[in-house]
């Protein structure tokens, strides 16, 4: 496998990030990648293989806690650990800023992302119920819980 390079993304990179949140059902909107990328509060870390821009993490500095606001892998890399070493480098920069908990939510049906974070330590806080729109348009789709997690960096 080509190297992985996990490095941050300014708002020179803000077309490849538009490109990459575009391959999912509900991608940010162009002008709130710019803000994250644009705000001091923010780190916005991109995965990249040999040139290609193939995942990134939002996460945002609060004053005694860090929020991983987002992390998405492109859908034809997955299953190969790159998740896992971008949501590795978010929680050494939660250390280095001297957060005391890194706290996340994520769609309850989302049991891959679940996994991993299980995996890396996260436990499961409490739900918002309902929280989350459905992904599909269907006359039967319901509205999906939101899953709280939280691990000490």
């Amino acid at each position: 496998m080509t190297e992985l390079a996990i490095h941050r993304l300014t708002t020179d990179d803000l077309g490849r990030l538009v490109a990459l949140e575009n391959c999912q059902l509900r991608p940010w909107s162009r002008r709130q990648l710019e803000a994250a990328l644009s705000d001091a509060g923010c780190l916005v870390l991109g995965a990249e293989m040999a040139g290609r821009l193939v995942g990134h993490a939002v996460v945002a500095r609060l004053p005694f806690e860090a929020e991983l606001q987002a992390m998405l892998v492109a859908p034809d890399m997955r299953r190969r650990g790159l998740a896992a070493e971008l949501l590795e480098t978010t929680i050494e920069q939660c250390r280095q800023w001297g957060s005391e908990r890194l706290l996340l939510e994520v769609r309850a049906g989302n049991v891959p992302a679940i996994e991993l974070y299980r995996h890396a330590g996260f436990g499961e806080d409490g739900r918002r119920r309902g929280y989350y729109p459905p992904l599909e348009e269907a006359a039967d789709a319901r509205r999906e819980d939101a899953v709280l997690m939280s691990r000490r960096p």
